[in-house]
């Protein structure tokens, strides 16, 4: 608990069996109470190892719903939970679990109702070992967002977000798409429901084991990205009402 709130650790894994237990280590568990892991139909042994590292809540999807599939899983489960404070953090060793600390006191004392953790604030990324072409497609990208969204984010392609339990009860989430572009269509809900978004810098990790997607579905994403922000922009001029912003 964290200021008499619940706090939630949501992991959405798709073949994570190799650094999952890793991850697990170094989450605080003087602050989390319950750990939530969702696998996407994985075709290693991820569930097993998540149940030997004594997991209480593991989710086995009958089949690959994509990581916005499993997102919506992860946030109702950790509704129906009770959660307060709920955080994605990836079982893939990507993100340091050691940021958790922060993130939650930042929602535990009603600081922002909604935190990511930024690669880009500070030389996160490119030390990290973010390739060059991901690097300059995201900046390009959140320029272009902030432009279209009137706002002023380091960057909205984190995987790194953690979320008070008003956030995820208000916005439609259910209704965003399955795949990749889930992250980003939730942040346009978000901002539409006049959350603000804080940030902290975080380290982060490219490696072989780590999850990344290839050239093609990082084009996929960057165009379902680009649509993103001109339909919320549409529906702020009032040019197109995007049902994907209203309840």
């Amino acid at each position: 608990m964290y200021n008499k709130k619940k706090v939630i650790v949501v992991m959405p894994a798709y073949r994570a069996a190799l650094t999952l237990e890793r991850t697990y280590r170094e989450i605080p568990f003087d602050l989390v109470d319950e750990v939530i892991l969702v696998d996407d139909y994985s075709p290693d042994n991820t569930v097993e190892v998540a149940r030997k590292l004594g997991i209480r809540h593991v989710i086995q999807h009958n089949n690959n719903k994509g990581y916005g599939g499993n997102q919506k899983t992860c946030y109702q489960k950790a509704l129906e939970l009770g959660g307060d404070i709920v955080i994605m953090l990836h079982p893939d060793y990507q993100y340091t679990p050691l940021l958790l600390t922060a993130m939650i006191s930042i929602i535990g004392n009603d600081l922002y109702p909604v935190v990511f953790g930024s690669r880009i604030l500070g030389k996160g990324a490119l030390k990290g070992g973010m390739p060059m072409y991901k690097y300059v497609a995201n900046r390009a990208l959140t320029f272009f967002q902030n432009v279209l969204l009137n706002q002023k984010l380091s960057e909205y392609h984190t995987g790194y977000r953690a979320f008070s339990r008003e956030v995820l009860e208000t916005v439609p989430f259910l209704k965003c798409d399955d795949d990749f572009v889930f992250d980003n269509e939730m942040i346009a809900q978000i901002f539409w429901h006049g959350f603000e978004i804080g940030e902290v810098t975080c380290p982060t990790k490219y490696f072989e084991e780590a999850s990344s997607i290839n050239f093609m579905r990082s084009s996929k994403y960057g165009l379902g990205v680009l649509r993103t922000s001109l339909l919320y922009r549409f529906s702020k001029w009032g040019i197109y009402k995007w049902p994907l912003l209203f309840r």
